[in-house]
């Protein structure tokens, strides 16, 4: 097929874009800016793209709360839209702000309770965090029923990735909060919670740094995997020596590959 397309959505305050379109580029896909307003106006079109991308940033000075008003946006203007984008088999990643967004906008851990089910909020510090962190990576588990270790996962995003991966944090509010225990146990039992913290820096509960829907096509992350895709953005590589590829490459390109293979 042709390289898959993703939109990279990008509104006031989005800061993370050309940063996510450079990954996916790198990954094989096809990725175009678009601003919120496109959409909403149909100019542009989220049914002619096969990955929905929503990067980082500060989306209106996340006033409110972090990701809050490009999370309405979201729920008021393309519901119906981003409904069926997921319902067809596509595929959706957010990122720090994006991951925000789409915890706010009711779309992750998508348990479909009725009610909002989880949230990001302050870190424990206090403070903005910025520094690289490692992750416990879950691989992707291709069965269909539930899984039952916490070892595995349903993402499709994360297939074939190392058990440890090393990707920067930059965030104030990335504290990974349930709405209540049975939300978090309903994550651990069906193979959502994608990443955790090795050493968790903003206090998230279970130490969760990224989690999927029920369909393991929509992932939200609170790392930046964009910023990790080159041996040369790794901090050490001077010392430790220069990889080809930075960690965070393979999480685009399973993405892309699942395009090509599945749509």
């Amino acid at each position: 097929m042709k390289k898959p397309r993703v939109i990279i959505l990008r509104t006031a305050g989005t800061n993370c874009d050309k940063e996510t379109a450079s990954a996916f580029k790198m990954a094989g896909g096809e990725p175009e800016l678009v601003h919120i307003n496109e959409l909403a106006r149909n100019e542009k079109f989220l049914k002619d793209y096969q990955i929905l991308a929503i990067p980082g940033g500060f989306t209106y000075g996340d006033d409110i709360a972090s990701g809050k008003i490009l999370a309405n946006e979201i729920k008021y203007k393309l519901n119906e839209d981003i409904k069926g984008f997921i319902n067809s088999g596509k595929l959706v990643i957010g990122i720090c702000n994006g991951f925000q967004v789409l915890v706010k906008a009711g779309i992750l851990p998508g348990l479909n309770t009725g009610a909002v089910e989880a949230t990001l909020s302050f870190n424990d510090s206090g403070s903005f965090i910025d520094k690289w962190v490692y992750l416990e990576s879950t691989p992707y588990h291709k069965g269909t029923g539930q899984v039952e270790q916490r070892a595995e996962t349903r993402c499709v995003w994360t297939e074939g990735l190392k058990e440890t991966i090393y990707l920067p944090i930059a965030h104030g509010e990335g504290k990974f909060i349930p709405r209540d225990n049975s939300i978090l146990n309903q994550l651990r039992k069906t193979g959502q919670i994608v990443f955790k913290y090795v050493d968790n820096p903003n206090g998230s509960i279970d130490d969760i740094a990224g989690i999927c829907d029920t369909t393991g096509r929509v992932l939200g992350m609170m790392p930046h995997p964009e910023r990790h895709t080159l041996g040369t953005q790794h901090p050490r590589w001077t010392r430790e020596g220069l990889k080809e590829f930075g960690d965070g490459l393979a999480i685009f390109k399973n993405g892309v590959d699942y395009v090509k293979e599945k749509l």
